[in-house]
């Protein structure tokens, strides 16, 4: 069994993980608050309009309400806080990986009698992956990125045995990666029901709206309102990409769970250091196609 009193969690990670991290989480919640404002914003002048038809201050306050969305959409193609979102995770976890890869001795990492060749290594592996993200400088936040690119944790676990390492890695890097994954998958699956009915439900309240009128063509119903409501919900559910993540989640929670297996062979450190790899990849792999699907 691995030492109970190691644990390389996110805080004892490098300062750029956690910097990367939180510039990653905070550009997401700037993306998705101004993406609800501005389909909340779209179906309110909806309402509005519909409502009062023939007010002049009625018409004003639309009008208000479709430049405040204008805004917003030009607010999010110029600063675009989604890149800074996709950037910011693609550092995070590349700078964890490597971190992994560093504490069980895995290639590019495996010398061991000097312990300054490979820190060096390591700490130029990190200027490379901030040298090429350039564009997420900007949002890094100072405070924790001033850490230690190599904690006192890190140190202590890389120099365990070999299978006191693989008994501290499955348990704190391949059990906690299937269980994030499992979860997330579950999350998306929920949502991605939810966001369908509740966009079937609009569209049939329109249907059913249209379907009246041609027996009441004198009644005024809020069609374009139920419309524009539909159509939000539609992009949001486009925009969160629950139905892909659900599937693309439940993969690589079955991947890990496979990963995990091959690990009952492993005793040297030349097959830790490829199990490490090999389960490393899989677990960027996900990551890595998604950053793809973003830039394309």
């Amino acid at each position: 069994m691995s030492d109970s009193t190691l644990h390389l969690d996110d805080n004892n990670l490098p300062g750029l993980y956690q910097s990367a991290d939180k510039a990653s989480i905070s550009a997401q919640s700037v993306y998705f608050c101004a993406l609800r404002l501005y389909l909340y914003l779209l179906i309110v002048a909806a309402f509005i309009s519909y409502n009062w038809p023939s007010d002049a201050y009625a018409a004003i306050a639309s009008a208000i309400l479709f430049l405040v969305t204008l805004g917003i959409l030009i607010f999010l193609r110029i600063q675009r806080p989604d890149d800074q979102w996709y950037n910011g995770r693609a550092v995070a976890e590349s700078v964890k990986t490597r971190s992994w890869r560093w504490v069980m001795r895995a290639e590019p990492y495996e010398q061991n009698e000097k312990i300054e060749i490979v820190s060096k290594q390591f700490i130029n592996d990190l200027k490379a992956i901030l040298t090429q993200n350039r564009s997420l400088s900007d949002y890094l936040q100072s405070g924790s990125g001033i850490n230690d690119p190599i904690s006192n944790t890190m140190l202590e676990i890389r120099n365990l045995p070999v299978v006191d390492r693989l008994s501290l890695y499955k348990e704190q890097r391949i059990d906690n990666q299937a269980k994030w994954y499992s979860l997330k998958s579950q999350f998306n699956k929920r949502r991605a029901r939810q966001w369908f009915w509740g966009s079937v439900a609009l569209h049939a309240t329109a249907i059913l709206f249209l379907l009246y009128r041609i027996k009441e063509p004198t009644i005024s119903l809020p069609v374009a309102v139920v419309a524009t409501a539909a159509g939000a919900v539609l992009t949001w559910l486009q925009a969160k990409k629950h139905n892909e993540l659900n599937s693309s989640y439940a993969l690589a929670a079955h991947e890990i769970v496979l990963i995990k297996g091959e690990a009952e062979s492993v005793q040297s450190e030349r097959e830790i250091s490829e199990f490490v790899i090999n389960s490393e990849n899989a677990f960027s792999r996900e990551h890595t196609q998604w950053t793809a699907r973003k830039v394309d």
